[in-house]
């Protein structure tokens, strides 16, 4: 399912609810992505990390986790934790169309990356579940993209400055 057409409130929501998440979990950053693996919102240190790539590597990682658990008849795989020495990442599965994806020093508990990682996916979903209420047949699929002409997914918003 494509993403629904957001506007500036729910960007609003989107990026108060990842700023809490890092503050609270301690983390370095949180990026949303959707499935395909583009950026939506990012939150947190972003400008140390290459988040298109890490976009784009996180949604490959996810969906092969997925595959792996399909083959073990398994249909509830919906977070992936990988640890290192210096940093982890989590991502979790938020609907069919996003995944939140944490980057967070490895002395930090998963435990609570984890804990605040849920309570910010209810606040996505919900927001996201709002956005598709407010305009249901208003949407956009970020992988049919024309990166050459976007003037028809992105327009700009008119200020009255009276």
């Amino acid at each position: 399912m494509p993403l629904p057409q957001l506007i500036e409130e729910d960007l609003r929501v989107l990026d108060e609810a990842l700023g809490t998440l890092v503050t609270r979990s301690e983390s370095s950053m949180a990026i949303l992505i959707d499935q395909a693996g583009f950026l939506i919102t990012q939150a947190g240190a972003a400008a140390e990390f290459d988040t298109t790539t890490l976009a784009a590597l996180a949604a490959g990682s996810f969906a092969a986790t997925q595959s792996m658990a399909s083959l073990t008849r398994e249909n509830n795989y919906n977070s992936l934790y990988q640890q290192g020495d210096e940093s982890s990442l989590f991502i979790l599965n938020i609907d069919s169309d996003c995944l939140l994806v944490v980057v967070f020093k490895s002395a930090v508990s998963v435990g609570a990356v984890k804990y605040y990682a849920l309570a910010t996916s209810a606040i996505v979903a919900e927001q996201l579940r709002n956005a598709r209420q407010r305009a249901p047949h208003q949407s956009i699929d970020l992988a049919v993209l024309n990166l050459e002409n976007s003037n028809d997914y992105f327009h700009r918003r008119s200020v009255d400055v009276n």
